[in-house]
């Protein structure tokens, strides 16, 4: 699922450019913030609830720090582990580290903004977080339909699974995967800094979101809001619609085992990959709905929820792997008795 960043207006409409501007005046003058460089941007943090940073820190950093310390985990075992050498926790492991940029691009000057106050971000800086942050998602994304492939030639053609899925085709899924991942989200920044951007600099978020990025540009962004729609819809269509063919076929194939316990032992094999995908879509699903359709909601709870769907998976991916792969479980736990 895409960033909600750029699942919200200014494809939905959600906030007319009027109203957003009188927002960002009204925070100018309540918090008497001026750039004083052109170049500088300000991030609020969560606005209506400033007096609450240091406690919404704690969640946050709680979060970021179990999900370091489970992907971190995760890489270390299967790189030390030669029986886990094995394309589906290859596969993981590309995930671990999707999982573990994902809230390193956000959190720390999140945390920045809750414990120090530290709100000024350079106009580049600005456009870089926004660029990575929305890449990683694009790689996770593409990493999720690679596993469900994974998953499909394990229960459907069991025979050929290491000849198909070896590891230096892995190794070029992979590279496939970040090379479209930066060449689709290149042009969003390169675009947008070819435009020249208002006087108030504010962003009302944690972090450089794309739309709170684009209502600060005050040229034309004709090219860019089609280019983001095109972008959406291309990518979320195409990823949902491998796994789903994948995920048909899986289904198809485990109908055709007479066994019920062949059912059963088929289908734990994608348990834990379908919940990891529940995790990641469903959240953004969700995030974008309350985007489109909650104009009744507080801009603080938009706010969150964005910051929940990067924290949020990150730090259960590892723990569902861990809970439902019973050979990474053993492994983890030889580990951990030795030391």
């Amino acid at each position: 699922m895409y960033p909600p960043s750029l699942c919200f207006s200014p494809f939905t409409g959600t906030l007319s450019i009027s109203e957003s501007n009188r927002r960002i005046d009204h925070l100018m003058a309540a918090f008497n913030l001026t750039p004083s460089d052109p170049s500088t941007f300000i991030l609020m943090g969560i606005p209506g609830l400033e007096a609450a940073h240091i406690w919404i820190s704690i969640p946050f950093s709680t979060f970021y720090t179990i999900s370091l310390l489970g992907n971190f985990t995760l890489l270390f075992i299967v790189g030390k582990e030669q029986t886990l050498h094995k394309p589906m926790y290859l596969l993981l492991s590309m995930l671990a580290l999707t999982d573990i940029a994902t809230p390193t691009f956000v959190v720390p000057k999140a945390l920045c903004i809750f414990w120090f106050n530290l709100k000024g971000i350079t106009a580049v800086g600005c456009l870089t977080q926004m660029f990575f942050l929305h890449m990683v998602s694009v790689m996770h994304s593409g990493t999720l339909v690679t596993m469900a492939f994974d998953r499909y030639i394990a229960i459907c053609n069991p025979l050929r699974y290491a000849t198909i899925l070896s590891s230096a085709r892995l190794a070029k899924l992979g590279l496939v995967g970040l090379i479209r991942a930066i060449l689709f989200i290149l042009p969003l920044p390169l675009l947008i800094s070819q435009q020249p951007f208002c006087a108030n600099r504010i962003i009302p978020h944690t972090q450089c979101e794309y739309i709170a990025v684009v209502k600060m540009v005050c040229g034309d962004i004709t090219v860019t809001r089609i280019y983001a729609m095109v972008l959406m819809f291309v990518i979320n269509g195409f990823d949902l619609t491998l796994i789903a063919l994948s995920y048909g076929l899986i289904i198809r194939a485990v109908l055709r085992i007479s066994s019920e316990n062949g059912h059963q032992k088929a289908l734990n094999t994608c348990t834990a990959h379908i919940c990891v995908m529940l995790t990641y879509y469903i959240p953004g699903l969700f995030s974008n709905l309350t985007n489109r359709f909650g104009q009744g909601i507080t801009p603080h709870v938009h706010i969150i929820l964005a910051d929940l769907y990067l924290l949020i998976p990150p730090m259960l991916n590892p723990i569902i792997y861990g809970v439902r792969t019973k050979e990474l479980r053993d492994k983890v736990v030889k580990s951990t008795c030795r030391r």
